[in-house]
């Protein structure tokens, strides 16, 4: 979806919102994010990110609408919520996957969503010796670190 376009969507859903903007920006990438700054990032995010979800599962689902389903591939991330977030995502993971070298045995992590899968995921696609499986259903989903020995090729 182009840039443009998508900074107008989302700034006149946070303006139907009744929302103060400071800015909305799209940085295109990788994974095409929208970064919001706001002084009512409380109101946005909401308890443990639950209205930022929720934010992002409703713009996503007008552009689908009118777009169709690849233009809906991108991110809101309110005042480096989301991006501190992942960080700590990431933190944990590399943490448990010192475990899983240290005692050379799998570790699983607690469920997480599909967003922060992918995240960690990517985090060890390129370590030889940690392989991440994901396991579990539904809200459950979480991730395994399997500790591979470096001289086994998967």
């Amino acid at each position: 979806m182009d840039a443009a376009l998508l900074k107008s969507l989302v700034t006149e859903l946070l303006t139907l919102l009744e929302v103060a903007v400071g800015s909305v920006e799209v940085k295109t990438g990788h994974r095409t994010l929208v970064q919001v700054t706001s002084e009512d990032s409380a109101r946005l995010i909401g308890p443990q990110g639950e209205s930022l979800r929720s934010l992002n599962t409703l713009a996503r689902r007008l552009v689908e609408a009118k777009h169709g389903e690849q233009a809906a591939n991108f991110l809101i991330d309110v005042n480096g919520y989301h991006e501190a977030q992942m960080e700590k995502v990431r933190a944990q993971a590399r943490m448990m996957a010192q475990r899983a070298r240290l005692f050379k045995h799998d570790v699983e992590m607690s469920p997480m969503s599909p967003y922060e899968r992918l995240v960690v995921h990517e985090l060890f696609s390129e370590d030889p010796e940690i392989k991440t499986e994901s396991a579990g259903e539904g809200k459950f989903r979480h991730i395994i670190l399997k500790y591979k020995d470096a001289g086994f090729v998967s």
